[in-house]
């Protein structure tokens, strides 16, 4: 990340509607993603997570996608998508899941990567199905929102099978 993304990594993590099918529930401040942006180290291996912005063919900020979880012993991580709403259903999260199994196959040499979804979130559910990523267990009343408890789906993708 850059500098320059700020202004747009400040709309997404503050986005209280995605807050639902994620970890976050409260704001961040503009400070607190400066310092992020400045003190990452962009490397995985000290960070344990690697954040990286989605563009358009414009250069245009569109998403963030990230790896988080690493896991160096176990050959794992933990992928995070989140796509601005204008810019959904038109290929960038798809992508975006692509480069980053690519990266993790590549230069990572991981053995899998795996996303816990809600499983009410159908347009992810596809999104990682059409991509490779197998259902695994479900974790039942994971994730808590307004409406209650729901149920949520680890998605697991194993490089080794899918070379």
């Amino acid at each position: 990340m850059e500098p320059e993304d700020l202004d747009f990594l400040y709309k997404i993590e503050n986005d209280n509607d995605v807050w639902d099918i994620g970890v976050t529930n409260v704001p961040y401040s503009r400070y607190v993603l400066q310092d992020y942006i400045a003190n990452a180290t962009c490397d995985i291996y000290t960070d344990k997570q690697l954040r990286l912005i989605v563009e358009d063919n414009d250069r245009k900020a569109v998403g963030v996608v990230d790896f988080v979880e690493f896991d160096p012993r176990h050959r794992r991580a933990e992928l995070g998508i989140v796509i601005s709403k204008e810019h959904r259903s038109k290929g960038y999260a798809s992508m975006a899941v692509r480069e980053m199994i690519g990266y993790a196959r590549r230069t990572l040499g991981l053995h899998q990567i795996y996303a816990i979804v809600d499983n009410q979130n159908c347009k992810c559910l596809n999104l990682l199905r059409n991509a490779g990523f197998e259902d695994g267990t479900t974790l039942r009343h994971w994730l808590y929102s307004q409406d209650g408890w729901r149920d949520a789906v680890v998605m697991q993708y194993f490089l080794e099978k899918n070379d």
